[in-house]
Formats: C-alpha cells, structure tokens, sequence
C-alpha cells in the first residue's frame, strides 16, 4: 500500500516530493485477488454496517502467494505484531476504492519515479504499472521488471534476488544525486535571503 499513498500525497502536492521508488505499488490489486463485481458491490455497503468484521470473500493467503522464502514467511506468522487474515471489510472496501481511482488517474503523475515489479507477482498487478510507466506525465521514468519474483521484493526474495533490486535503487538514486538538488538548493537559498533580510530590516 505504500506506494499508493504516496502517488495520493502527490496528487495532493505534486511538487513536495523529489522522486518516488515504488516497489510493486498497489496501483490495481491482482484481478485473482479481487471479488466479483456484484460481490465487491455488496461488499461496500456491509462495510458501513460492520466495518470491523473480517472480510468474507477474500480467501486467498497473502502472506503465502506473497513471499517467496518460506522462511519470511515463518518470520511474518510468528510476528504477533503483524495482522493476519483477511482483511477488515472497511480496509478492504478502501483498497478496492483506492486502487480503482489511482488506476483511472495514472496520466497524472509528474514526478521522477523507478517502479520495481516481480513478473510472478499475486497480489498487485505488473500490468499498471506498466501502464504507469507507459501514461505518467513525468519526463524522468524507469520501470523494472523481475521475470519469477514474487510481490515481496525487498524481503520474500532469496538473497541474490532482493540484492539485485537494492542495486538498481541503488543506482537510481546515485545517477540522481550525485549533481545535487536543484530545488533543495533554491529553496535554501530563498530561506536564506529571507532571513539576512529580516536581519537587516531590524538593524
């Protein structure tokens, strides 16, 4: 879900963030993941009814299509800190309502952005994110994909797997960095205008 808050935030505020790394973002939940039409219809109108209750059409285990490595997988059902089950029928209305409008407005995103997508991945679909990469109005744009990796990549993958996403963060970051901040640089710049102007206006 992370990565559609933060294509949320930037619609709100297209110019606060710098660039954005979306590691397999929930811009559409997997077509297995999801209900039937009439079902997700009916599902909206009990969530206002009993939000809290545990949702009953959603039967897949995320935790296990998820994560590749048994062992995280072990690690995240021990965690008694970790939510298990499916989720909440309001959580799941929302994420339904959620994934659906950013879907419908990914021509809208203008900031520099690298979206990471494992090619076997269950949960959220490959498919719009290339479709992100192919309609986002940004001008600085780079899409990676996994051929057999999994929706947890920075953590479900072997050792070898998760390694090779972390270098291409890496060097995504680098190219971008290394000239420094144009915008941060400008915006300290005006803060510090502004201050040795107010100095001088009380001198």
């Amino acid at each position: 879900m992370g990565g559609a808050v933060i294509l949320l935030l930037h619609r709100k505020k297209p110019e606060f963030w710098d660039g954005a790394i979306l590691v397999a973002p929930m811009c559409k939940i997997a077509d297995d993941m999801k209900p039937p039409a009439a079902v997700t219809t009916l599902l909206q109108g009990l969530s206002w009814v009993i939000p809290t209750w545990k949702s009953f059409n959603i039967t897949k285990d995320i935790i296990e299509i998820g994560f590749k490595e048994p062992r995280v997988r072990e690690e995240i059902r021990k965690n008694e800190y970790c939510y298990k089950g499916p989720p909440r029928m309001r959580t799941a209305s929302e994420l339904l309502r959620v994934s659906y409008d950013i879907e419908q407005r990914l021509s809208e995103v203008t900031l520099p952005f690298i979206v990471l997508h494992g090619e076997d991945d269950k949960v959220t679909d490959q498919q719009v994110s290339k479709e992100l990469f192919k309609v986002a109005s940004s001008t600085d744009k780079t899409i990676k994909l996994y051929p057999g990796m999994w929706h947890g990549l920075l953590c479900g993958e072997p050792l070898e797997n998760t390694e090779i996403v972390f270098s291409d963060i890496i060097r995504w970051l680098e190219e971008r960095t290394k000239l420094g901040n144009p915008r941060a640089e400008t915006l300290n710049k005006v803060q510090a205008d502004n201050l040795s102007l107010n100095r001088n206006n009380k001198l």
